[in-house]
């Protein structure tokens, strides 16, 4: 399961909702065509696929309107936005000397190309 901001975690089946929003780009996206694409790797019921749309709408991981007489979704934040929530969250509710522990952890297993946007960032941010 993945953590985000205030608690909430995922299950697997609503993170293959929420990428197949995340994949829609900034076209929301109808119950029907996330059920439609959902099924085509995996044995689902429609009515499971508006269930979790409606719980990711009520966790306000979602954001839903009205779209003729069926409801459309789009995700409130872009996964690079998801992800620093995760981590931000993470680094916080762990002691300071264990927030060093993991960050010096996660670089030692960051790709060359990782550490190389990290350390651009950290210019950019420096100026």
């Amino acid at each position: 399961m993945k953590h985000i901001r205030g608690g909430r975690r995922f299950g697997d089946l609503e993170r293959a909702v929420i990428e197949v929003l995340w994949d829609a780009g900034d076209e929301p996206r109808t119950v029907r065509e996330v059920y439609e694409n959902l099924s085509a790797d995996r044995d689902i019921a429609y009515t499971t696929v508006m269930t979790v749309l409606d719980r990711l709408a009520r966790k306000g991981t979602v954001t839903r309107t009205k779209k003729g007489r069926a409801h459309s979704y789009r995700v409130r934040a872009s996964r690079a936005a998801m992800t620093a929530e995760v981590m931000h969250d993470t680094l916080a509710d762990i002691s300071p000397r264990s927030r060093n522990n993991a960050l010096v952890a996660f670089l030692d297993e960051a790709s060359p190309e990782d550490l190389a946007t990290l350390r651009a960032a950290l210019e950019r941010l420096e100026d």
